[in-house]
Formats: structure tokens, sequence, C-alpha cells
């Protein structure tokens, strides 16, 4: 790889009037990489720093697939129409931007190149992000992909991630005048993707918002000034000219409750935003070989659509119901999907299909979108249930009427309440959901931080009175939800979950392993550890004993994780964490301590007598020895995450041997 060098290039900068407090990363050992004018029909006298990269050969090297999604015949009638369009992007060039150290070294760089006929990309780079929301960790960084298409009329179809402000808005500038942009499409306002909106509104006041409804409610709440707005449904069409006749598709919980698809009949090009995407930073514009990006493709879908399966295969279906022929799967994260598409747009319903049909039982969590915290907190909820393998169905109350209300509550076992805003028409949903549990619900209710919250003890007592089984008292938030919070809402969702699934799980296990294999893989011994990690003002601990040496240079090992522990979330890819391992006699206190069944946010490290390592992880003091570790690397096996670490430091502490852990049968730890 090429190396990098710190230069400050005011060539790239000055003519935007953009700050040059950035530090520019200067490619030295690429010949080709030069500052040059950008004088084609763009328009626009700044210079950019460019490395151009013919994409002619890369995309050549396999043939255009048209495809639909599963199910739908496919359409060849338009086939060399359509060939001739991939064709002429193939032929664009591929231009990037220098690479800028944002924060902490972390290199961001933007990306554009013809798409389709009429179609740009500008993808925003962020080359060493590693985490994702809270737990979600990435190990080749993620793109932003925003799209322009230029009809008679110019549409913009999302935006890019705050941090890109001045790299995103400096290369919009130089792809178009933007006060010539008559529409700005949003796909969802997840802040990656909306968030320099009110930017791009600043230089096209005049452009016109699309979205969902929900989306726009949104959106009025993130730009804070009056803009023209269009709301679509499922099915509406927005007719750009020569060819360019869009249609929408709504998709909602992929991954946010306000997501729509938009479908552009020229190009045979379907914008999904985050569905069908991945976190995968690469130069590759279109999607390489599957063995590359397949480990990246499929834990995205684990992560972020597999809670949202049945949305999943809804959308799917509005989008066959459409009649939509797709060229080319123009996502929102890494590179876009052409060449395996169908492929991957299979393995979203063969994914999906199997989330619903191995789920024990189903939740449905009740929220109100743009109050107080109840959006990011009925997320926890719904990753904490998720981990169970329990199906989710995630509702805006601002968006149901009764009879839907009614219908959910019927078609879940599990009930998630956040409070609404008291005294309006979400209030009353809820007394409509009070109503309509009964002794086969199991019922959650918490607060949301939002200044006015319909009161949960009360409609916890009126749930109570329906008989429903109330497996955890309400959840309370008294303060802006912190590290510890988002962990007890987490927790209690994983906990929520375990009550739904566990007696369908237990007769699965019961029933998978014939008795004398259990007892042969039950000869597998192993040590005993507590596995420790810390992160704010959230800990977690958990007794493990699968744990192996995995590799000498450099010096790792492996541990399973439960996909449900509450632990699994502080050992993503790049977290640090400590081993402890547990002396040969004396052991039985400490591991009956962890082995405790903690309620949602309990401090696990009460009574046990500990100091912080040099990362901020508990060192239990009754350790013979701790490893100080960073997570390189995931595998999924099923019902585990087998977490392959690396060692950063080790200390003995006492000169005993670890605690062996010796088992009957292979149905338990």
């Amino acid at each position: 790889k090429a190396l990098v060098k710190e230069s400050v290039h005011s060539a790239f900068f000055e003519p935007c009037g953009v700050s040059q407090t950035y530090k520019m990363a200067t490619l030295t050992s690429c010949p080709t990489l030069k500052s040059v004018p950008h004088t084609t029909a763009l328009q626009n006298n700044r210079l950019r720093a460019t490395s151009r990269v013919s994409a002619a050969s890369s995309l050549r090297k396999s043939p255009v697939t048209t495809c639909s999604l599963p199910n739908k015949p496919r359409d060849t009638s338009t086939q060399a129409a359509r060939n001739q369009n991939v064709n002429a992007a193939a032929a664009a060039d591929v231009w990037l931007s220098e690479k800028v150290e944002w924060k902490d070294d972390k290199r961001i760089q933007t990306q554009v190149t013809q798409v389709a006929e009429d179609t740009t990309t500008i993808r925003s780079l962020d080359w060493d992000r590693d985490r994702f929301d809270i737990e979600f960790g990435l190990q080749e960084g993620t793109t932003y992909n925003s799209y322009i298409i230029r009809g008679e009329k110019v549409a913009l179809i999302d935006a890019s991630h705050e941090k890109f402000r001045q790299l995103y808005m400096a290369t919009l500038a130089g792809e178009i005048d933007p006060s010539t942009i008559e529409y700005i499409i949003v796909s969802h306002t997840e802040p990656d993707h909306s968030g320099l909106v009110g930017a791009v509104l600043d230089l096209a006041p005049d452009a016109t918002v699309v979205g969902s409804k929900v989306c726009l409610q949104f959106l009025s709440n993130l730009v804070h000034k009056p803009f023209k707005q269009m709301v679509v449904g499922n099915e509406a069409k927005l007719d750009l000219g020569n060819g360019h006749e869009l249609t929408f598709i709504m998709a909602p919980n992929l991954h946010w409750p306000d997501t729509i698809f938009t479908h552009d009949a020229k190009t045979n090009t379907l914008f999904t935003c985050d569905a069908f995407g991945m976190h995968y930073c690469t130069e590759e514009v279109f999607d390489p070989e599957m063995d590359k990006i397949m480990e990246h493709y499929s834990f995205y879908y684990e992560c972020l659509m597999k809670a949202n399966a049945r949305s999943v295969l809804t959308a799917m279906r509005k989008t066959n119901k459409a009649e939509l022929t797709i060229d080319t799967i123009a996502n929102g994260h890494g590179p876009l999907l052409r060449t395996h598409a169908p492929a991957l747009m299979e393995k979203y319903q063969e994914w999906s299909d199997a989330a619903l049909a191995k789920a024990p039982a189903s939740c449905a969590i009740f929220y109100t979108a743009g109050y107080g915290f109840s959006e990011v907190l009925a997320k926890e909820l719904e990753r904490g249930v998720t981990k169970t393998g329990v199906e989710v169905e995630l509702l805006d109350l601002a968006n149901l009427d009764t009879q839907e209300v009614v219908e959910a509550v019927a078609g879940n076992v599990g009930i998630i309440i956040l409070s609404p805003p008291a005294d309006t028409p979400m209030a009353d949903r809820v007394a409509t959901i009070a109503a309509a549990v009964g002794p086969k619900k199991s019922v959650l209710v918490a607060e949301s931080y939002g200044g006015n919250d319909e009161p949960v003890d009360t409609l916890n007592s009126a749930i109570r009175d329906q008989n429903a089984t109330i497996p955890i008292q309400p959840l309370k938030v008294k303060e802006e939800p912190s590290e510890a919070a988002l962990q007890l809402f987490e927790e209690s969702g994983t906990d929520l979950g375990q009550a739904l699934s566990t007696k369908t799980k237990l007769k699965e296990l019961k029933g998978a392993m014939p008795p004398e294999m259990a007892k042969a893989l039950g000869k597998l011994s192993g040590g005993l550890y507590v596995v420790s990690a810390a992160r704010g003002t959230a800990k977690s601990a958990m007794i493990a004993s699968w744990v192996s040496q995995a590799s000498f240079e450099p010096l790792g090992f492996t541990v399973a994780v439960a996909k449900d522990r509450a632990i699994e979330a502080f050992m993503q890819t790049g977290d640090t964490f400590v081993l402890n391992c547990l002396p040969e006699e004396g052991y039985a206190p400490i591991m009956k301590h962890f082995l405790t069944r903690f309620p949602p946010g309990a401090d696990r490290f009460e009574g046990v007598k500990w100091g912080p390592n040099k990362l901020g992880h508990p060192v239990l003091d009754e350790a013979v020895a701790h490893i100080s570790c960073k997570v390189v690397s995931r595998m999924e096996a099923i019902d585990h995450w087998v977490v392959y670490s690396e060692v950063v430091d080790g200390v003995v502490h006492k000169d005993e041997r670890t605690a062996t852990h010796l088992r009957k049968f292979a149905t338990y730890y």
C-alpha cells in the first residue's frame, strides 16, 4: 500500500472556501496521484488532488447481469438498452480526493464516478471507522453513498455524514451547481445519510425534499428551518424527465422506521440506502468477488436487518409487486451491487425466511419517533431481544391507528411499550394496548425521558390488572441516558427475549444431540475464567470455559460467547477486554457470584474485589493471572460468536494453576 505523509494541500480547499485545518494524507509512492484541474463539463475551477483510475477494465471483467427480486420473472425485452447504459458507465473515470485525517488519525476521502446513464455517485470513504452504533464493530471501515440523477430536473439521493461536511460539500459543488438541485430524496433520516441535508438546502433553498411522512417529520426537527416538502407513498411516482421516472417503495424498519427505496426506470437502478449494504470501505465501486464481501455482507445483515426480517420480506414483496426491473442496487454503505446482485438479494430472502422460521417467539416494541429518547431506547431494547433469536417488530405509535395497534398486540407474545407523551393520541393508543393484553402476553414498560412521559407505574398497573405477565419492573430514566442506562435497556430486552424463548430452546437443545454424542463431546475439558470489560459508565462480566489459545505469532486465543450474553456487546472487533484466570483452589465463590442471574443494569462487581488494568477493564483480585487483549475478528457459530483476540499484555499474580472445568454432557456449559 502507498505510504502516507502529512501535508497541507490548500489547492483542494481554497476555491470552495473550506478551512485548511484538515491534515492532508498524500500518497507518496503512487506516481499517478497528482493535483490537476477538474476541467470537464463539471464547469468548476477548483483543483482536486486525484487518482484517475479507469473503471472500464474492472467493470468488463464480468458480464452485466439483469436481476429481479426473488420469485419475480426477469424482463429481458430491454436488455440491449440496459447494457448500453452500463457500458457507458464502465467507460467513466473514478475520481478520488486526497485522504484527510479527520481526528485520531482517522482517514476520510470522497470518490466520484458515473454508475449509470446520467447517474453519478459521491461515495464518502470512512477508511478507519471501527464502530457503528454502540456495539457494531467494523473491520474494514465503511462508506456513505450519495447519488445525483441528471434528468431534465436534477435530483440528489441522500447526502453524507457530518464529519464529511467540508469534503462532501466541496465534491458536490465540483460535480454540479447545487442551486440547480430540484429534489433532495431522503431515503431515511439516520444522520450518516441525512446529516448534511441541511447544508445542501443552504445552497439549494428552492429544492423540494422528498421522503416518507415520518421522514419529513423527523427531518423538520433536524434542519430547524422551513423547506419545501413532498410526501410519497408506496409506488408513488416522480418524473425527472429524459426517461428518469422514479418509483418509491415504502420499506419501514430497514433499518429505520422512515425508510424508502427509490427506483429509476431509465437505468433500472434501485436505491436502497441501508438495505443490501455492507460496512466495507474499498475503492472498488461495484461488488468484487463474493468471497471478498460475503463476510461483511452477512455480518451487516445479522446486526442491522435480521431483527426486522419480516420487514425485509415485506419490502421485497412490495418491490416485486411494483414489477420493477433491477440492474443495479445502489446502496448506502459499501460497494454497489451489480455483478452478484441476484445472488446477494436472494441471500436476504433466504436469511429472512430462516430467521422467521427459527424465531421461537415474536415481540412488538411500541415507541414514539421524535419524542425524547424513545427511539434510541427502543433500539437498545430491540438489540437485546434480537440476541435471543426472538423476532422483533418496531412500531411507531404516531403512525398506527387503533385497529393496527390491536392487531400488533394479538400477533405478538411479547410487548414492550416506551411511554409516549401524555395527553396525546399516542397515549390513547397505549391505553388501547393495555386493554388488549391478556394472560398469555409478557409486557415490559419503560420511560422515554421526553419530559412529559405518560406515567409508567400507572400504565404498568393497568397491564397487571389484565393478568398479563410482567417479567421486569418498569424501566425508569432520570437523566440523559448514559452508557450504563443503555446497557440497562439492552439487558432488559435480552431478559424479556430469554423469558419468551427459553422453553422452546431447551426443547430444541435436548432433541438436537443424541445422548451418546453429548457424553462424548462432554469429555472436552477447559479452564475457568472471568471475562470482564468496561465502557464509560458501563461494565460487564461472565464466566467462560470455552477458551483456547489459537496462535503463536501474534499471541492470540479464542473465546466463545453466546449471542444473548450481555458482555457480547463489549466484544466487537476493535474492542479490548480482560481474561481473568481463576485459581484451582478457592474459585467456587467467584464462580458462584458471576453465575448469578443479575437483574438488568446491575453492577456485576458489587461485593467483588477488583482494580482496573491500564485500559480501564476490571481485573479480579482473586485471579491467578490476567490477560489484556484486543478483539481482531469474530466468527459466527449459530448460537455463539467465536471471538479471536490478540494479547496486548499479561500479568501473573500467583504461582498457582488455573481451575479446570469438567462436565458430563455437552448440552450445557
